[in-house]
């Protein structure tokens, strides 16, 4: 599965594409396939994200998580700061890093 995160332009929130637009939540992502690079360069054209890029994710019993660790942490939020990470819809994402 290849999904595509990029930067909000206006935020800088971590945003995941959703099919129909920009998500925070990585469980929101869908396969975006060969498409994905056509994809970033044309939401970046419209400047709707920055630093977009298309990476690998696997599909648990859970949902969608990345399969580097980088994408993990970026899909949670701030390891030096537990209270600001994101909740996302699974509830065991803490221990995705591990």
């Amino acid at each position: 599965m290849k999904i595509l995160t990029g930067n909000d332009l206006g935020t800088g929130d971590v945003i995941w594409w959703a099919g129909d637009g920009w998500s925070r939540q990585v469980g929101d992502s869908v396969d975006v396939g060969e498409r994905g690079d056509e994809l970033a360069r044309a939401e970046e054209a419209a400047l709707r994200v920055v630093g977009a890029y298309v990476i690998d994710a696997t599909v648990t019993d859970e949902g969608i998580r990345p399969a580097h660790i980088k994408d993990r942490i970026r899909a949670l939020g701030p390891t030096v700061r537990p209270d600001l990470t994101l909740k996302p819809h699974d509830a065991d994402a803490g221990n995705w890093v591990i």
